[in-house]
C-alpha cells in the first residue's frame, strides 16, 4: 500500500493516498499601502521586544540537521500553500522567536563539515574534527585506545546538567546513537562505532550505545526517545516489531535490559501507544526506541505505529519538568539530513514542517520567562531555490514566470523546477510506495518532462554534478533564540557559541 502523507496536525489540508499537494490560485497582492503598514507594524512590535536577563530554569535546543536557510524558506512556503496561501509571507514557529543570528559552521579538519564536530561544538563549546563525538580535535578517528579517548574527552551541557541536579533529556527521529544525539553522552574517535560489532578489532573504548547505558548509570539521564534498537539488542534477539530482524550486538548484552535496571522508576517503550500510555508524572526514566534504525520520514510515518517528534517532545517535557530545579532537551529533527542526501525536496521539507510543529509544542508547554529555546542547524545542504517563479507558485513545482501560464525552457528545451541540488542522485519520478531507502543509480543530465509529477512524494530533484548522495554545505546556517539570555545570539557567531550561551544562561 502506498504510505499515506502525514503533516503537522497545525496544517490545513487534505491528500489522499498517493495525491500530490492542490495549491490555491495565483493570489491577489495586497495595495501598497497594506504592504507599508505591515512594516511599521513590525518596527513597533520589534521596539516592544523586552531582552530577559534572567538565568534560566530549562533549557531547549533544538537542531534541525541540515536544515539550512534554503531549507526553512522552501518549508515556511509550502506550509503556507498547504494552508490555502501564496506561502511566501508564511511563518514557520521557530521563525517567531525573537532573537536571530548566524553560526559558522566549519570544523577543524573541514570547509563543509558532517555533523559530529558541529553537533560536538555545540553542547561541548569547541571546535574538533570530523567524525570526532565530544572529544577534541588532537584525537585520531581510528583511535580506539579508552584512555587516550577519556584523556581528550571533553564536558558536554547534558554531562554538567546533570552535575548540577537538572533533569536531561534528548528526543530524536534519527538512530540515538547517531552523531547529533551521541555528542550529549558520548565520547568516541568515530562516529561510526554505534554498536560493539562497528568496533574494530582490539579496540578497548566502548560503543555508542554501550556508553549511552554507562552514561544512564553514572548521570541518570531521565528521557532518551527516537530510533535504533538494533545497537542495544543482542544479535540472537528478534525485534519485537519486525519478526525478520535481529539485535546487532556481539557481545550478548541487553542494553534494553541494563538500562532499566541501571536507575530505579525506568520505562522501555517501543511504539506510539506504549509512549502514549506512559505517565509523565510517576515516570522517573523512559527509554523509546521505535525503529531499529532510524525513524521513519514523517511523510512515511506509520501513525498506528511511531509517534510524531511533536509527540515526543510533549512526553519528554511533561517528565523533565517535575524537577523543580529544572532541565536541559536536546531535540533533533534529524531525517531532514538524510532525505536531502537522497535528493528528496518532499520528505525534506515535510520533516521541517514536523520539527517546526515540535518547537510549537515545547513553546506551548513552557513559560519564556524562565526556558532558553534556541533552534538551529548543524550544517547546510546544497540545497537551493531558483529561477524567477510567480508569486504563489508551487514551490515543488516547476518554474511559471509571471504572466504565463506554461513552465518556463531551459536551453536544452526541458522545464526545470524551483528546487534542486547542486550535487547527488538527480532526478527520478518514481511511483507511489517506492522504497526511499533503496538507493538509486545517479542520473548525468536532465530528464525532466513537462508532465512529470514535481509534487509528488517520489519525485526527486535533478541535480548538476552526479554523485551516489548529495554533500552537506558550507554556508552559515540561522540560530533563532527567545527566553532568558537569548539576547546573546546575534550577529554572526562561531558554533561553539551556542554552548556557552547556554551554560551561561543556566548559570554554570
Amino acid at each position: 500500500m502506498p504510505p499515506i502523507l502525514r503533516l503537522p496536525v497545525s496544517i490545513l489540508f487534505t491528500l489522499g493516498v498517493g495525491a500530490s499537494p492542490v495549491f490555491s490560485a495565483e493570489p491577489a497582492e495586497p495595495a501598497a499601502a497594506a504592504w507599508y503598514r505591515a512594516g511599521a507594524d513590525a518596527v513597533v512590535q520589534l521596539e516592544r521586544e523586552s531582552i530577559n536577563r534572567r538565568r534560566a530554569r530549562n533549557v531547549i535546543l533544538f537542531v534541525g540537521d541540515g536544515m539550512g536557510v534554503s531549507t526553512v524558506t522552501a518549508a515556511r512556503i509550502l506550509a503556507g500553500q498547504l494552508a490555502g496561501g501564496s506561502g511566501e509571507d508564511h511563518q514557520l514557529a521557530f521563525e517567531t522567536l525573537p532573537f536571530l543570528a548566524l553560526s559558522k559552521t566549519y570544523s577543524v579538519t573541514q570547509q563543509t563539515a558532517d555533523s559530529a564536530p558541529t553537533a560536538t561544538a555545540m553542547v561541548a563549546g569547541i571546535k574538533t574534527r570530523d567524525g570526532a563525538i565530544s572529544v577534541d580535535e588532537t584525537v585520531n578517528r581510528d583511535e580506539r585506545d579508552s584512555t587516550v579517548i577519556a584523556r581528550h574527552a571533553v564536558t558536554t551541557i547534558l554531562e554538567q546538567a546533570e552535575a548540577h541536579g537538572l533533569s536531561t533529556g534528548i528526543v530524536t527521529t534519527t538512530r540515538v546513537t547517531h552523531a547529533t544525539p551521541a555528542v550529549n553522552y558520548a565520547h568516541t574517535a568515530n562516529r561510526e562505532w554505534e554498536s560493539d560489532a562497528n568496533l574494530p578489532a582490539g579496540a578497548s573504548v566502548k560503543d555508542i550505545a554501550a556508553q549511552l547505558v554507562e552514561a544512564q548509570r553514572k548521570y541518570g539521564i531521565e528521557v532518551v526517545l527516537g530510533g535504533g534498537r538494533t545497537p542495544f539488542m543482542p544479535a540472537t534477539a528478534t525485534d519485537p516489531e519486525y519478526p525478520a530482524r535481529q539485535g546487532s550486538r556481539l557481545d550478548g548484552r541487553s542494553l534494553i535490559d541494563e538500562w532499566l535496571a541501571a536507575q530505579p522508576g525506568s520505562t522501555y517503550v517501543w511504539n506510539r501507544d506504549q509512549l502514549a500510555a506512559t505517565d509523565p508524572k510517576s515516570t522517573r526514566h523512559l527509554l523509546g526506541l521505535f525503529e531499529p534504525s532510524h525513524m521513519q520520514y514523517e511523510a512515511d510515518r506509520r501513525t498506528a505505529d511511531e509517534p510524531s517528534l511533536a509527540e515526543m517532545t510533549a512526553k519528554a517535557i511533561g517528565i523533565l519538568r517535575n524537577n523543580r530545579k529544572g532541565f536541559y532537551l536536546m531535540v533533533e529533527g534529524g531525517r531532514i539530513d538524510h532525505a536531502h542526501h537522497a535528493g528528496n525536496a518532499y520528505r525534506a521539507l515535510t520533516d521541517t514542517l514536523a520539527f517546526s510543529d515540535a518547537v510549537r509544542t515545547a513553546q506551548e508547554l513552557t513559560n519564556p520567562r524562565d526556558t532558553l529555546i534556541i533552534v538551529t542547524a548543524d550544517h547546510s545542504h546544497v540545497f537551493t531555490l531558483a529561477g524567477y517563479p510567480k508569486r504563489g507558485n508551487p514551490i515543488l513545482g516547476l518554474v511559471v514566470e509571471p504572466g504565463k501560464t506554461a513552465p518556463e525552457r531551459a536551453r536544452d528545451g526541458r522545464p526545470y523546477t524551483t528546487l534542486g541540488y547542486m550535487n547527488g542522485s538527480g532526478y527520478a519520478n518514481l511511483p507511489a510506495g517506492s522504497d526511499p531507502e533503496v538507493r538509486r543509480p545517479v542520473n548525468a543530465g536532465r530528464h525532466i518532462e513537462a508532465d512529470d509529477d514535481t509534487a509528488s512524494l517520489n519525485f526527486y530533484q535533478e541535480a548538476l554534478v552526479p554523485l551516489g548522495s548529495e554533500t552537506h554545505a558550507g554556508d552559515d546556517v540561522a540560530i533563532y533564540a527567545g527566553g532568558p539570555q537569548a539576547h546573546l545570539f546575534r550577529g554572526t557567531l562561531e558554533q561553539h557559541t551556542i554552548y556557552h550561551v547556554m551554560r551561561r544562561a543556566l548559570g554554570f
